[in-house]
C-alpha cells in the first residue's frame, strides 16, 4: 500500500510498459489513475471490479493524496473494459515484477495451489480457475503469481509454465497431490528449488507402499517424531510428523512399469 506520492510514482513505474488502447480524446479517466484504484483495492483483497469501484468510493481522500481523481471513479464496467483491453502477458509481467519488489530476500517457502475464482461461473460452463503462487514464509502472505487455467485438470500443465516465470533457487515449493508430477518436480529442480509434493491415491502404488512402510517402519530408517500444538480455525490442532531419508527402496528399477521419477528425491514424510 503506497504511503506518500513518491510511493504511488514507484507502484506506477512498475506499470510504465503499459499503453493506454483508449483513443486519447475520449479518456475521461487516466491510466495511471484507473491502475491505481485496481491495484490498491486487489493488493487490499477485492475480487472483482464492483469491489474495486466500492473500496474506492470509501477511499477516495486516500486516493487523492497520490493522483487527483479530478472526475471521481469509472464504473466498474469502465474497470472491466479498460483493464482488460490492456495486454494481459505484458500486464502480468509488470505486476510480478512489482510484487518481486515486495519481497524481502528470497523466499523460504513457495505454496503453489489451484483456486476458482469467486462470482465466474457462467452458464453452461465451469468457473475459471487460477494456479496461485504466494510467499509462504510465517506471517506473510504475498501472492506474487497466477495462472488461469479452465478447469482443475488442466492445473498440471499450468504450474509449470507459472514455475518457468518465479525464481526459485534456493526456495522450496510446496503443491497439493495434483503436482506431484514428474515434469512438476523437474522443473522445479532445474530452476534451483527444491519440492514438498504430497502423495495421494493419484499415485496409487507409491503411496501404498508408502502407506504400508509408515505403518510398521523399520526404527533405524526413521527421524525421531516430532509434534507440535496449534491452535487454528477456532480448534486445538495436534499434528505428529515422521520423516524417513532412506529413499533407496522407493526409487528402485525394479517396482513396476511407468513407475514416476522424482528428480533428487531425498526424504519421505508423513
Amino acid at each position: 500500500m503506497p504511503t506518500s506520492p513518491a510511493s504511488s510514482r514507484a507502484i506506477l513505474d512498475h506499470f510504465s510498459a503499459l499503453s493506454d488502447p483508449r483513443e486519447y480524446w475520449r479518456v475521461v479517466y487516466p491510466l495511471p489513475e484507473v491502475q491505481l484504484l485496481v491495484l490498491c483495492a486487489t493488493l487490499s483483497g477485492m475480487e472483482d471490479f464492483v469491489e474495486i469501484r466500492l473500496w474506492g468510493e470509501e477511499r477516495m481522500d486516500f486516493l487523492r493524496r497520490f493522483l487527483p481523481f479530478e472526475r471521481g471513479l469509472p464504473s466498474h464496467d469502465t474497470l472491466n473494459d479498460v483493464i482488460n483491453a490492456l495486454d494481459p502477458d505484458l500486464f502480468k509481467s509488470c505486476f510480478t515484477s512489482r510484487v518481486e519488489a515486495l519481497r524481502d530476500g528470497d523466499p523460504d517457502v513457495i505454496a503453489i495451489d489451484g483456486k476458482t475464482s469467486r462470482r465466474t461461473h457462467a452458464r453452461g460452463r465451469g468457473a475459471n480457475r487460477c494456479i496461485w503462487c504466494w510467499h509462504g514464509r510465517p506471517g506473510q502472505r504475498l501472492v506474487f503469481g497466477q495462472e488461469a487455467t479452465d478447469v482443475k485438470s488442466n492445473e498440471i500443465t499450468a504450474i509449470p509454465l507459472l514455475l518457468e516465470r518465479l525464481e526459485l533457487t534456493g526456495a522450496i515449493v510446496t503443491i497439493d497431490a495434483m503436482g506431484t508430477q514428474s515434469v512438476i518436480a523437474e522443473t522445479i529442480v532445474r530452476r534451483g528449488g527444491d519440492y514438498l509434493l504430497a502423495l495421494k491415491a493419484n499415485r496409487p502404488a507409491t503411496y501404498d507402499d508408502v502407506v504400508r512402510f509408515f505403518a510398521d517402519p523399520p526404527a533405524d530408517m526413521i527421524e525421531t517424531d516430532t509434534a507440535v500444538v496449534e491452535n487454528d480455525h477456532g480448534r486445538i490442532e495436534q499434528r505428529r510428523h515422521t520423516v524417513c531419508h532412506d529413499v533407496d527402496w522407493l526409487i528402485s528399477d525394479r517396482r513396476y512399469p511407468d513407475e514416476p521419477r522424482f528428480p533428487h528425491l531425498a526424504m519421505i514424510a508423513m
